[in-house]
């Protein structure tokens, strides 16, 4: 099947999306893109010359574009100030929809898309690019396997000195709010048990040339015991880390670390005696599924192959909003310095 899309938000991150339906093996001659939109008509037709969509309906109205186009699709790349009236007026010109994190400006707004989506009866998802990794998909399988016992908890390190420049270094809870779901969506990933509560303290460090909230620790409490440590600053000179973050998760039989990258270290308890017990290295799995591993491009193929499959994807909106629901949680602990039990 060939997917009639409509792309709504034509700024800079649009150009990973138009490439991945253009060029991915995985996407490649499934989706044909049938309309841009952009408040700034001319920043629509500049994408819509770069990508050769010669044919594509371009406009500064959606609904209008919508109507003329009649689509499968919208990919919802717009602001997130601006994602819940893009969202709605999709779902009610019949669209499925695949938007950009995080999948709403609140966690209210959030269940409103959910329940909107639900009585359309279409499908809504969100870009989680980053557990569509190998690494990330590597340790779900390990947990999985049992090969470390039950875990106990994950423990995450991020820190990258990142000089965006623009509307990051002005954004409140700047860490939590625009890069921090990745994380916590990871985590909760990994661990596959919900999330239940969270103490979060917020910073902006000395030296900081962010506006606010460029560091955080948070301590988060999943069900079944499960503890999920998150410590992350985008203004730590000196020693970045991976964008993945470093990972330790612990199980009752042992422990895997993670560098982000390309280095996994797992050793399991292999004696019963002594002040330290004995270990020995385990093999950490491949990915089950090559296909889950190409970030962007995966999500897109998962939302596809859901659609066709007449099955809710991996990273529904109605699934995703506990990830969100971990950022909002955190930005209110931060400000209340209060633990605060995460519901969604």
């Amino acid at each position: 099947m060939v997917f009639k899309a409509v792309l709504a938000g034509c700024g800079a991150m649009s150009k990973g999306w138009l490439s991945a339906v253009a060029e991915h093996p995985l996407l490649k001659g499934r989706v044909e893109i049938v309309g841009l939109v952009d408040l700034h008509q001319p920043t629509a037709e500049a994408r819509a010359t770069e990508f050769g969509l010669a044919d594509a309906v371009i406009g500064s109205d959606l609904d209008a574009v919508l109507a003329a186009t009649k689509p499968d699709l919208l990919f919802d790349v717009v602001v997130p100030s601006a994602r819940a009236g893009v969202v709605a007026t999709a779902l009610k010109h019949g669209c499925h929809v695949l938007s950009e994190k995080p999948m709403a400006a609140s966690l209210e707004a959030g269940r409103d898309l959910v329940a909107q989506a639900a009585a359309a009866g279409r499908v809504h998802a969100v870009v989680q690019n980053r557990r569509f990794i190998s690494g990330v998909r590597r340790i779900r399988r390990m947990i999985e396997s049992g090969v470390l016992g039950e875990v106990t908890a994950l423990h995450c390190d991020f820190f990258i000195g990142a000089h965006f420049g623009g509307f990051r270094e002005e954004m409140e809870n700047v860490l939590l709010l625009d890069m921090a779901i990745h994380t916590l969506d990871a985590a909760r990933f990994m661990a596959g048990v919900a999330p239940k509560a969270v103490y979060c303290l917020e910073t902006n460090p000395r030296g900081s040339w962010y506006g606010h909230g460029a560091a955080a620790n948070a301590i988060f409490e999943f069900e079944d015991g499960v503890v999920f440590n998150y410590r992350g600053s985008w203004a730590a000179e000196g020693a970045n880390t991976s964008w993945e973050s470093a990972w330790r998760i612990v199980g009752t039989k042992g422990t895997l670390l993670w560098d982000g990258y390309d280095a996994f270290e797992a050793k399991v308890v292999a004696g019963d005696e002594g002040f330290f017990r004995e270990l020995k290295t385990v093999d950490v799995p491949e990915p089950a599924d090559i296909d889950q591993t190409h970030g962007h491009a995966s999500v897109l193929a998962e939302f596809l192959d859901a659609i066709e499959a007449g099955r809710s994807p991996e990273t529904a909106s109605n699934d995703n909003i506990k990830s969100l629901a971990m950022v909002f949680a955190a930005i209110e602990s931060a400000k209340t310095r209060q633990r605060v039990t995460i519901s969604v």
